[in-house]
């Protein structure tokens, strides 16, 4: 019941205060050959993702390897351009704002990436890595960036001798740490977080999700949350946002899409989480073929290939975004409908 009642909490306080929203967000990746190199097709990792994050909220994005949730996030942040598509941070367009104007936001807006080692310099140390934030972006004496790195470091469970240590020095848990306190040095409002804790022992996850979750509650943070694990998503999220090549095909809260998700995709994922992580019994759905190939996506649904209970209009008719129930969205035509048998 503490899920339940988190969730209904979050739905009455947070849900008119928007703070990130997507239009129609597409980012095409050009396929090149030949001696001149010229464009002979495109992959279409994101297609036409439109959703809302709003304050203090936890918004879980899943799906396959290869869907488009870290894609989408980088393109988010401005790592990765878009080909189409419209970002509002704050009620501002960010697309097409000049430099300064944009750095102001992007401050706001930082990310938490699946391997902490491989975003820090192993030739430099802890504490020049995170006051290199302070350096960039502030105006303090080279005492004052110290004195923040230290509280920055005491704050994610990290002590002052690691300032000087090399990043082969930590372990996992503890690169991950420092790689959460170099994203919130700028006190940012909005975090994504890249499959944060996916390559993390089950007991380091849990204290840094712990340690998530109490920042979120201290700086009144927002997270994406990017993950492969519902089970972790269910205890974070107040959201989810089911993703499959490329397009969302189910968005809804945490209760809504455990206990009756209506797209076939969703209840397949969800088939897949052990049992005591859904706290009843669930008969495992295995779905048959491969993923398409992004380059050349099927026509209509773009799951009908792998559906069981596709029919031809799948096939030939893309679905449309509806809201079935209250904050509860799918793209199916056949929405709610069991693929158990």
């Amino acid at each position: 019941m503490e899920v339940v009642n988190e969730q209904e909490t979050f739905q009455e306080e947070n849900q008119q205060k928007v703070l990130l929203e997507i239009e129609g967000l597409k980012k095409y990746f050009p396929i090149k050959g030949g001696i001149l190199q010229r464009k002979k097709g495109e992959v279409k990792a994101v297609e036409n993702v439109s959703l809302q994050v709003y304050e203090c909220e936890s918004l879980g994005v899943v799906g396959e390897s290869g869907c488009g949730k870290s894609t989408l996030g980088k393109a988010i942040l401005g790592l990765e351009e878009l080909t189409d598509g419209k970002i509002y941070f704050k009620d501002t367009e960010i697309q097409g704002l000049k430099r300064k104007e944009r750095l102001r936001f992007i401050k706001e807006m930082q990310m938490i990436f699946q391997d902490p080692y491989a975003s820090l310099n192993p030739r430099q140390r802890i504490g020049d890595a995170i006051g290199e934030v302070f350096q960039m972006h502030t105006d303090m004496t080279s005492e004052e960036r110290r004195k923040a790195v230290i509280d920055l470091v005491q704050e994610v469970g990290l002590a002052e001798e690691h300032f000087d240590r090399f990043p082969h020095e930590f372990s996992g848990g503890q690169r991950q740490r420092i790689g959460i306190a170099r994203a919130i040095a700028l006190n940012p409002s909005f975090i994504i977080c890249d499959e944060a804790v996916s390559a993390l022992d089950v007991s380091v996850q849990a204290q840094v999700l712990k340690l998530l979750k109490s920042l979120q509650e201290k700086y009144k943070l927002s997270y994406l949350f990017i993950s492969h694990d519902l089970g972790v998503v269910r205890y974070f999220c107040n959201r989810v946002l089911v993703m499959y090549l490329g397009n969302t095909v189910e968005l809804g809260t945490v209760q809504d899409m455990f206990e009756k998700p209506l797209h076939p995709y969703t209840q397949a994922l969800l088939s897949a989480i052990p049992r005591p992580a859904v706290q009843r019994n669930r008969k495992r759905i295995r779905l048959q073929g491969e993923l398409p190939n992004p380059a050349d996506p099927p026509s209509g649904c773009p799951f009908h290939t792998r559906c069981p209970i596709a029919s031809d209009i799948c096939k030939q008719e893309k679905p449309t975004w509806i809201e079935y129930e209250k904050n509860h969205f799918a793209a199916c035509h056949f929405a709610g409908k069991s693929i158990v048998e």
